[in-house]
């Protein structure tokens, strides 16, 4: 018996047409619809039932939630990315819904509000945590959603993510490279997925050049954190000469630690996500970034292949990471 993907790929039509089709929508023309439902009963298809049941409720909404403070809503890098997703979800019908988390409320209390009123096709989870409620209860309740971001759940769910660890140690062996010995890591904090591969990929490139880790300070992933974390590094008899920071918010609120002590502006920095903002800091901020174009028409791409019942473990990117080079991480090493 064929399952979704083989009846598309034998019909030369994506996931979702045929999805489309089999469910009678109108933007699927008749004489494809009537094409794709006479192959399905050759071919033996029979649609995923708590799937199909799920897309006939017709919510035609996707929400993902965002954490909130008072004029700031999520990390600016997610909103670039939505906006992309929200475009190639309306291509096919749905919407995509931006639920800010005040505080005081949990994500998951925001993704229950959402799943039991049955308001929502499917969800996206952004800066996921290494043990994750959203994804325990999501996948509990049977209802289709993406992450950014990878778990340690022992069930696999449909992801999209960068290989922060590859990433955080070529960072780091560039650093080296360079002639940096004393090179410091500030950390994310380290229930978050994204922050605990980078902290040990930083880790693994000091290991590898039998260089101490105790160069390491852990804050929230605001410029704020950022800032702590380094003045916390800059009062070490041995201060670094160069940092790898876990978001290039991080990063940003170092480099106004950097410009608070002497011999500041001697220290390389580098962060990751490349923020627009960074191309405007003093000196403009070298970083990181996922590879691949247009990540949010991905995310949308996925969210429809879960809406149509595809398994997850064929609905899991792993991208590679790339510099973005300006000048802040160009400063050579200088004597303590």
């Amino acid at each position: 018996m064929a399952n979704l993907k083989q009846l598309a790929h034998s019909l030369g039509l994506s996931i979702t047409t045929v999805s489309r089709a089999l469910d009678g929508y109108s933007d699927v023309s008749a004489a494809t619809r009537e094409r794709v439902r006479e192959a399905a009963e050759a071919a033996g298809y029979r649609p995923n039932a708590s799937a199909r049941r799920l897309r006939k409720q017709r919510a035609e909404l996707v929400a993902v939630t965002l954490p909130s403070d008072p004029g700031h809503v999520g990390p600016p890098h997610f909103l670039d990315m939505l906006s992309g997703c929200a475009e190639h979800l309306a291509a096919a019908g749905l919407n995509l819904v931006i639920a800010p988390v005040p505080r005081g409320v949990s994500e998951l209390e925001i993704c229950q509000r959402f799943v039991d009123g049955r308001r929502v096709d499917a969800m996206l989870l952004v800066r996921t945590k290494r043990k994750d409620e959203r994804v325990e209860y999501l996948q509990s309740r049977g209802i289709p959603f993406v992450t950014n971001g990878r778990t340690e759940s022992l069930i696999p769910h449909p992801f999209i993510d960068g290989d922060g660890f590859a990433g955080f140690r070529a960072a780091t062996l560039r650093f080296h490279a360079a002639g940096h010995r004393r090179i410091g890591h500030i950390a994310g904090p380290q229930e978050y997925y994204f922050a605990h591969v980078r902290r040990r990929g930083w880790q693994a490139a000091m290991e590898e050049c039998g260089l101490a880790i105790d160069l390491c300070a852990e804050g929230a992933p605001l410029e704020q954190g950022g800032y702590l974390a380094a003045l916390e590094l800059l009062r070490q008899p041995s201060r670094p000469t160069a940092l790898v920071c876990a978001t290039d918010e991080m990063a940003i609120g170092a480099l106004r630690a950097l410009r608070e002590v002497d011999g500041g502006n001697q220290i390389s920095i580098v962060g990751h996500d490349d923020l627009s903002m960074g191309a405007f800091t003093s000196p403009p901020l070298s970083t990181m970034r996922m590879t691949g174009e247009n990540l949010g028409a991905t995310f949308a791409s996925l969210l429809l292949r879960a809406i149509a019942g595809e398994p997850a473990e064929d609905l899991q990117e792993l991208h590679a990471i790339e510099f973005v080079d300006r000048d802040s991480h160009r400063r050579p090493p200088v004597a303590a």
